[in-house]
């Protein structure tokens, strides 16, 4: 989906949290990490961005490389 590049948070361990991102040059702030999930090779973080929206971003820890995996649009009117 375009060139990606997340900076973590890192506490007890590296790439713990992000906590922004830039895509196709464009800066997105973290304002939460809904959800967290984990697969052998890579961890899922699902974020809502400074912009409304949601994004799914994987980061693969073996080539230690980031990937937008998936978008959605916020609902207009939603609170």
């Amino acid at each position: 989906m375009g060139e990606i590049c997340v900076e973590c948070y890192a506490g007890y361990r590296a790439n713990e949290r992000p906590l922004r991102f830039s895509l196709r040059g464009r800066l997105f702030e973290v304002e939460q990490v809904e959800d967290r999930w984990y697969s052998p090779a890579a961890i899922y973080f699902r974020v809502r961005a400074d912009d409304g929206n949601y994004y799914v971003l994987r980061h693969d820890e073996s080539l230690d490389a980031w990937t937008l995996d998936a978008f959605r649009a916020a609902r207009r009117g939603a609170a």
